[in-house]
């Protein structure tokens, strides 16, 4: 508000009611509506007194307002004769029309706003009419204060605001927007600005969008210097108007769960909520409710009216009661009108249903249903699929109109720059899903959203395998809710539809360590008896998939008929990606068997059934199978010769997860060639480099490899902090001695292979420190577990459990494995035993 808005008078003239009325309420630190609850009169009465309204209260107004103020003395005379400076009767208070003008309050502190309201400021410049669009309680007009208060040195002529009223027409809106530059006609308001910038800011126009467009075109021809910035629920329609909707605040994306408060206050809806949240409770959310606090504002969707509702409630309830009570509840949290007046919010409850359900019907009927059809979108999605889901009958819609449309009125985000970028606010969506139901409309969309998500994903896993893998996961973690949603309804009411969804999952739900719970998905649309009619081929895949996730987590011997029955399907269909895939598979499951001349079969028919087609990745890919054959057998230049064929091929097809598998693989072999430091450090690349890939199975393998080279090269301390990184629950202070009763995992439960190489890392650390009996402990535990894993950890900790005690029934147990697994021993391995032998013999009597 400029000081002419004001009409200050000089410090020598007479004070007027309203300037010192005014001045003794700042003084007390009061709002408008506290000084009226204070004295026990309307907001309405303080209101038109500071105005200038109202000029001669009755004398029990003055005196409440008085007592209120705490006047006494000459202040208290001052104010009363100014008041009621003859003993006359009091005037009939006119009530205000619906435009009454209103004086630009002071703006609240905004979190996470900081660009809107640059980016606000700058479109002023450049256009007559900015209008902030979006739906109630969003935070349009604080949005609009602030930005009001930060440009008003740009506009010198004047900065002011008018809240329009219900039923406000032209004639209203004109006069109000005249009056609060100090002038009572629109011919007076040019010669008033004589062209300087002058900003009007106009609030709610919702209520009256015909006569505020009427009027403001009106003000914009006549005054060109005249800026207006708008806030309602939708454009005002004027030429040159710029439409800048107003999202909510950014919530913590879904799985992220902040460990302190400092990582939560980098999303502004949650550190909105934790700041009201703490008012309302006097105590901030304690480390234990963060979790619950990211879901529940995701729920609320970064609304803040909403956020402020659901934080009052916290002197009630804690965040995670808040959850469990309101998290599917939002839509009838219920609070003040949004709006503003001197005095604060107009008063007037209601609740975000009706706010969603006010913007939803200015949708035309078509509208209407397009957004319930998109209700089905739990995340973010494209327009390429908002046409798929939004298609009917074989007519294709362009949806850009109706996405434009939907940004328009404030009831859609568009975010970040991927194809992946639009996405309903929750209420909205909230919202629409129950007109569908209502509309008996919801089983349809359901059905088209799972075969809308089935053949994205069958477009999209192609490039799971190749230069193409970091791209496509990331598209398929964008889609993530919506394949949950999809899977889950098909699942129980279009089985063949989640059936060919789920087939093309597995190597995405690999890397992202969903092993189990995407076989398990496997399982259930197998055995579902409605499925049995699905084309060979796909019952095919989907058993392959369900031997893949199962070999992750060490269940892979547990499928393999499953494995078989899919190569026999894909042979007898002359499928050579099929097979080739089969083979691959069973090449792993086979070695963890021990199986190993039939594992190495299936590598080289799979090498030459690669060769034969030019399929350079699948060569590469039998090449890996194949060097594990080699070190097996103790031919570990033969091994490393492979590897630099596998890296050459994969380079050729711009394989980089197989490159990295490969280097993760020379670490380990540069581990067996005893050059345990660099092995090391090659590891910690590799390593490195699959957090950016995914495969966190692989990684902690990875990781495992570099813990036991440490432990090899005596640097304890690293080793053992590797094993805290990997098994936090494990390493306690002082010896460390294997799990016991509950073990770490029955063999075979999917961590064998990581079990084993925990044992190997503690019982070489125990072997290097002199507690032999330790290590004999740890060595034993790796050999059990290592039985159903890798053939070679069981022979390393053999070799180990030998070194730490010298038993004859250790070394005869060690020639049995080596001579059922084919393991050759290492030259360490073989020196080391060399000694023990001749030292038992040396021990025997003569």
């Amino acid at each position: 508000m400029t000081p002419d808005h004001d009409r200050s008078r000089s410090p020598g003239d007479r004070t007027p009611l309203s300037d010192l009325l005014r001045g003794h309420r700042l003084v007390a630190g009061l709002t408008q509506a506290e000084l009226a609850d204070r004295a026990g009169v309307g907001v309405r009465t303080v209101r038109d007194l500071e105005r200038g309204r109202a000029t001669r209260p009755q004398r029990t107004t003055v005196d409440l307002l008085a007592d209120a103020l705490d006047l006494t003395g000459a202040s208290r005379r001052e104010f009363v004769a100014t008041a009621r400076p003859t003993p006359a009767a009091a005037p009939v208070e006119a009530a205000p029309d619906p435009g009454t003008p209103i004086a630009l309050p002071q703006p609240v502190p905004l979190l996470g706003r900081e660009g809107d309201a640059a980016e606000v400021s700058a479109l002023l410049d450049a256009h007559p009419v900015v209008s902030l669009v979006g739906l109630a309680g969003v935070g349009k007009t604080a949005l609009a204060l602030t930005v009001a208060h930060a440009v008003a040195a740009r506009h010198p002529a004047g900065v002011a605001g008018v809240l329009i009223g219900e039923g406000s027409d032209a004639a209203d809106v004109l006069a109000a927007s005249t009056s609060v530059f100090g002038v009572s006609r629109l011919a007076d308001l040019s010669c008033r600005l004589a062209g300087r910038p002058a900003l009007l800011l106009v609030d709610a126009v919702d209520r009256a969008p015909g006569p505020v467009a009427e009027a403001l075109r009106s003000l914009t021809d006549a005054v060109p210097s005249l800026r207006v910035l708008v806030t309602g629920r939708r454009p005002v329609g004027l030429s040159g108007e710029l439409v800048r909707p107003v999202a909510p605040l950014d919530v913590p994306p879904a799985g992220v769960e902040p460990a302190d408060r400092a990582e939560l206050d980098h999303w502004p809806a949650a550190a909105l909520f934790a700041a009201r949240f703490t008012q309302a409770r006097h105590a901030p959310p304690t480390r234990a409710e963060l979790p619950a606090l990211a879901a529940l504002v995701r729920r609320l969707g970064g609304l803040p009216l909403a956020i402020e509702l659901m934080a009052a409630r916290g002197r009630i309830l804690d965040v995670t009661e808040l959850l469990d009570r309101y998290g599917d509840r939002v839509l009838d949290l219920a609070g003040v009108r949004p709006g503003w007046e001197p005095a604060g919010p107009v008063a007037g409850s209601v609740t975000l249903r009706e706010a969603v359900a006010t913007s939803y019907h200015l949708l035309a009927p078509a509208e209407r249903a397009a957004l319930r059809r998109l209700s089905a979108f739990r995340n973010r999605w494209s327009v390429e699929l908002a046409e798929e889901l939004l298609a009917d009958g074989g007519h294709r819609w362009d949806a850009v109109p109706l996405l434009d449309r939907l940004r328009e009125l404030g009831l859609l985000s568009v975010r970040g720059a991927g194809p992946f970028r639009f996405r309903l606010l929750d209420a909205v969506r909230d919202f629409a899903a129950e007109q569908a139901d209502l509309e008996l409309e919801t089983a349809g969309i359901r059905l088209r959203h799972a075969s809308v998500i089935a053949g994205l994903v069958r477009r999209t896993a192609p490039g799971l395998v190749g230069a193409e893998l970091p791209g496509t996961v990331h598209l398929l973690d964008e889609a993530t809710g919506d394949i949950s949603a999809a899977l889950a309804y098909a699942a129980e009411d279009a089985p063949a539809i989640a059936l060919l969804l789920a087939a093309a999952l597995p190597r995405w739900w690999r890397l992202r360590g969903r092993d189990v719970s995407g076989r398990r998905w496997l399982g259930r649309l197998l055995a579902d008896p409605r499925t049995a009619g699905a084309p060979p081929v796909l019952r095919a895949w989907a058993l392959l998939g369900s031997v893949r996730l199962a070999a992750e987590h060490g269940a892979g011997p547990e499928e393999l008929p499953a494995a078989r029955a899919a190569l026999a399907v894909f042979a007898a269909a002359g499928d050579v990606t099929g097979e080739l895939s089969a083979r691959s598979v069973l090449c792993a499951v086979l070695r963890g068997l021990g199986a190993h001349a039939e594992a190495r079969e299936q590598a080289d028919a799979a090498l030459a059934l690669a060769t034969r087609h030019g399929r350079v990745r699948e060569m590469a890919v039998a090449q890996h199978h194949l060097t594990w054959h080699d070190v097996r057998v103790g031919e570990l230049a033969g091994g490393r010769r492979r590897l630099a064929t596998v890296d050459r091929l994969a380079a050729q097809c711009g394989d980089q997860r197989l490159r990295l598998l490969a280097r993760a693989d020379l670490a380990e072999l540069t581990r067996l060639e005893g050059r345990y430091a660099e092995a090391a450090e090659q590891g910690r690349r590799a390593a490195a480099a699959l957090v950016e890939l995914g495969d966190p199975g692989r990684r902690r393998r990875t990781i495992g490899s570099v813990g036991l080279a440490l432990a090899l090269q005596g640097r304890d301390d690293e080793a053992l902090a590797v094993v805290a990184e990997l098994w936090p629950s494990g390493p306690v202070p002082g010896p460390r001695r294997p799990p016991a009763a509950e073990r770490w995992d029955p063999p075979g439960a999917g961590r064998d292979a990581e079990d084993a190489l925990r044992g190997l890392i503690e019982g070489q650390v125990a072997l290097n420190r002199g507690d032999r009996e330790l290590a004999a402990e740890w060595f034993a535990a790796a050999a059990e577990v290592a039985g159903g894993a890798d053939r070679r950890d069981l022979v390393e900790a053999l070799v180990g459990l030998a070194a730490s005690t010298g038993e004859t029934a250790v070394l005869d147990r060690l020639e049995r494995a080596r001579q059922v697994t084919g393991v050759s021993l290492l030259p360490r391995e073989e020196e080391l035993l060399y000694s023990l032998v001749a030292q038992r013999d040396r021990a025997r009597p003569a």
